[in-house]
């Protein structure tokens, strides 16, 4: 090393690199959509973490219902029927393994991992979507604030499953079909989320719904058990707590070039004139050439559905450039 090299002792290069990462954070705190989002997400935590604190030990009613229902069903008791002052299990009874590994756990300890783990998933869940979008996001979670803590406060596993819907969109196709098809068997709310996941998740997702169907045939005996008790509450008031698996939608949600198009009512009018020049061309064909038009529209619902599901790669559909007699304009040329 030359006489004029300067050596910069390590503690002070390490807190060079400190300071000018506070100061890229300082940055990006100043911004102010970021501050109004942060203000959001911070203020939403404190009312949901206040509102459990005050709950104290009469939170976790629903989730204690899981935990006894597995307790009882493995002593040999009914956990459509509980003894004591739990609420009766209401789902698959072949779901019931499912919780065995949990349930075995002291109920402290269950129901502290039981929350915890949903905290921590949903911390997770908000970290990915905050750093697409943090102002949409900081509204969105806002606006979910009071179904989450509620989900929270009861233990009830829609927001587990709204989260594992979620986590759908980034796993493999398996596991993604896996967890779709389990919570919708638990719920169906969860149903209409079969459109936002991946093209292969969505067939895997059909697999598994149905291999669930089967299930419970095969137990019919305790699946209209399980039904009489499910439907043998009476009139049950509208659940504000499944509007979380709204959340389960940000991923591909988020994703989109403008996900907020829908609140313009330009784009509503745009769509609208789409589908009515679509729907008039298909007429059209219909009354002209009503044969090659069923066969043609038959043909391309099933590689659309192909597609959607992921059997094959989705590409835009051949248009053939021949004309019919006359200068008029062939079936296969009406469009999408």
């Amino acid at each position: 090393m030359g006489a004029l090299t300067t050596i910069v002792p390590r503690p002070a290069r390490r807190a060079g690199v400190v300071r000018r990462a506070l100061r890229r954070e300082a940055t990006r705190i100043r911004d102010p959509q970021r501050a109004l989002a942060m203000g959001m997400l911070v203020l939403a935590f404190a009312l949901a973490l206040a509102g459990m604190a005050a709950r104290g030990d009469t939170a976790g009613g629903d989730a204690q219902a899981y935990w006894a229902a597995v307790r009882v069903w493995l002593e040999g008791g009914d956990p459509y029927h509980p003894t004591g002052p739990f609420l009766p299990y209401v789902y698959a009874p072949w779901m019931l393994p499912l919780f065995v590994p949990w349930a075995l756990l002291p109920w402290e300890v269950a129901w502290f991992s039981w929350r915890g783990a949903q905290i921590l998933l949903l911390l997770w869940s908000i970290r990915w979507a905050y750093t697409r979008r943090p102002l949409p996001t900081a509204i969105l979670v806002g606006l979910l604030a009071f179904p989450i803590a509620a989900n929270l406060d009861t233990g009830n596993i829609n927001l587990l499953l709204a989260l594992a819907i979620f986590g759908a969109q980034f796993t493999g196709p398996r596991l993604g079909g896996l967890l779709w098809g389990l919570a919708t068997w638990m719920k169906w709310v969860p149903a209409p989320l079969w459109l936002v996941l991946p093209p292969r998740t969505r067939l895997w997702g059909l697999i598994f719904l149905a291999a669930s169907g089967l299930l419970s045939l095969l137990m019919l005996p305790l699946t209209i058990v399980q039904l009489q008790v499910l439907f043998g509450f009476g009139d049950r008031p509208i659940r504000a707590d499944y509007l979380v698996f709204v959340w389960s939608a940000v991923p591909w949600w988020w994703r989109l070039e403008h996900p907020f198009a829908f609140l313009s009512a330009a784009t509503w009018r745009r769509a609208l004139h789409v589908q009515r020049d679509r729907a008039g061309r298909w007429v059209r064909a219909f009354r002209t050439e009503p044969r090659a038009a069923t066969a043609l529209a038959a043909n391309r619902t099933r590689r659309w559905f192909r597609a959607y599901v992921g059997l094959e790669p989705s590409a835009p559909l051949e248009r053939r450039s021949s004309r019919a007699p006359h200068g008029r304009r062939s079936v296969a040329e009406i469009g999408d």
